[in-house]
């Protein structure tokens, strides 16, 4: 076994630890300083130790610097760093430098030393990190109706023929649509995507076919819509169930014919396009309802995809997970961090009822808030670990360490410039009528926190209106949800005036939601 290396100018310190470790059956190596931790790597030939841990201060240099120099030389070594100085700087900087984890002064030896052989453990499975890397980024899944659904992209590869795609939302419905593209005639052409339940209805007719200039009040020039700017390529209707009635009737002729006309326009433009629509909703139940043309759906309906939820293919979980945690690294530039495999067992059984969006929210939530590199069941988010999330006719999770909490907010989804760093991803609340007694507090405000650490350790300067624009966008989601939109009951329930709630609305953008 290769040794531990010691490295503290405090002899008390190594000799303790040199102890302790002998006990253990663990060798080790001491240096006073870490010139000679280097100088022993240049002269010692073939010997590399498997753990170092290092004091963060000492004579002539610092852990911190040795830290950054061993990572570019042994990128794969667990480094643990300890000090005396307990401050919040030095514990950031340390997991910055990719430290295997930050051991403040005085420590419990005892805990100490099971934190090495987890560093140890770790060492020994870097191989097994380093297949994770290659795993592919397009879509992933062995389960047998993961295998129809890329099936059917095969078989459509070929084709200009209209697809529908239904699935729960989080499901990856998109990426369908993507690979259709990529797979077939027109992959050289333009992917154009556009959600229809995310454009106010009075814009979505001009985002869809454009505009002419003068058409109305603000259009100051001519503007090409999606369809023109998919001319070639293939435009993607997301949440197409949710487009307005009266413009599924201008959808219906373009897709009959493949002309139409710009907003205020008077000259037929022709639409060489394939259109993919994808929808969470039963539409046949929407036609039935009178809230989708029975004419249109037929048209959409040429080809249809179910993409299954991510409950119905639990297999690839543990796939899905190793391919989340390491992108999640890259974009933190941490090591990826593993799950045990009795976290894996837990996770794998966990309902996701946000489908693979949520598993990828939990993967970004554990590669910032995991304390090690080995992620044990006690590191899970509290809401995988609550019996009841689990799905009907799975057993039940071991008894974990920490108590399980009510679910709180989810923060997920973030990219208000360019990182997705999210706090613990949740399904939706519990609307019964006892939600207040049971909701605890501290589970959310903790997750608003962290995700505001998390957000200002990148450098960005908008925090406060990022953070407030999301907390009044929930606030008020969940205030319509229980009053099924109706705007004034809303409002008193806020204990809000309906003027200001409808100002909220319109200032965050969310009209087409409510």
């Amino acid at each position: 076994m290769r040794p531990i290396w010691i490295v503290d100018d405090d002899q008390s310190i190594r000799f303790v630890l040199e102890k302790a470790l002998l006990k253990a059956s663990l060798p080790t190596r001491s240096f006073t300083n870490p010139q000679e931790v280097m100088d022993a790597l240049d002269s010692d030939a073939g010997e590399v130790p498997s753990v170092v841990i290092s004091d963060i201060r000492m004579p002539g240099s610092t852990g911190l610097a040795l830290l950054q120099t061993l990572k570019q030389r042994l990128p794969k070594l667990p480094i643990i760093i300890m000090t005396a100085y307990s401050d919040l700087d030095s514990a950031v900087s340390a997991f910055q430098g990719g430290a295997f984890e930050y051991l403040p002064k005085p420590f419990d030896l005892n805990k100490a030393v099971e934190l090495i052989q987890r560093a140890l453990s770790e060492s020994e499975r870097h191989e097994a990190v380093g297949e994770a890397l290659e795993l592919p980024t397009e879509m992933l899944g062995q389960a047998p109706v993961m295998q129809d659904v890329f099936r059917a992209i095969g078989r459509l590869s070929s084709s200009h023929v209209t697809v529908l795609i239904t699935g729960e939302s989080g499901s990856g419905k998109e990426l369908v649509a993507r690979a259709l593209h990529e797979h077939s005639p027109r992959a050289e052409g333009a992917f154009v995507a556009i959600n229809t339940a995310a454009i106010p209805k009075d814009l979505l007719e001009s985002e869809l076919f454009g505009h002419e200039r003068g058409a109305f009040t603000g259009a100051q020039t001519m503007r090409r819509g999606r369809f023109e700017q998919a001319d070639g390529g293939t435009l993607f209707l997301d949440e197409i169930g949710d487009m307005p009635f009266d413009l599924q009737t201008r959808l219906l002729r373009v897709l009959s014919d493949g002309h139409f006309y710009r907003v205020g326009g008077h000259q037929a433009i022709k639409a060489n396009v394939r259109v993919i629509a994808a929808t969470h909703q039963d539409l046949e139940k929407r036609v039935r309802e009178g809230l989708f043309r029975e004419d249109l759906f037929h048209r959409l309906n040429v080809i249809r995809i179910r993409l299954p939820a991510l409950r119905e293919r639990q297999e690839d979980i543990p796939l899905l997970t190793r391919h989340f945690m390491v992108r999640s690294a890259q974009q933190l530039g941490v090591e990826p961090k593993r799950l045990s495999e009795s976290a894996m067992q837990v996770l794998t059984r966990f309902a996701f009822p946000g489908n693979v969006r949520q598993l990828e929210n939990i993967c970004h939530w554990l590669t910032v808030m995991a304390p090690m590199q080995l992620i044990e069941l006690k590191d899970l988010p509290p809401e995988v670990l609550q019996p009841a999330a689990f799905a009907s006719g799975v057993p039940t999770p071991p008894a974990a360490p920490v108590a399980p909490t009510p679910a709180a907010p989810a923060w997920d989804d973030m990219d208000d410039g360019g990182e997705v760093l999210t706090t613990t991803p949740m399904a939706s609340p519990s609307e019964d009528n006892d939600a207040e007694s049971t909701l605890d507090e501290a589970a959310w405000q903790t997750g608003l926190r962290t995700h505001a650490l998390a957000l200002l350790r990148t450098g960005r300067t908008d925090v406060w209106e990022a953070l407030n624009q999301r907390f009044e966008r929930t606030l008020i989601d969940a205030a319509l949800s229980t009053t099924r939109g109706r705007r004034i009951e809303a409002s008193l329930k806020l204990g809000i005036g309906r003027n200001t709630l409808t100002r909220k609305i319109q200032e965050l953008g969310m009209d087409a939601q409510v």
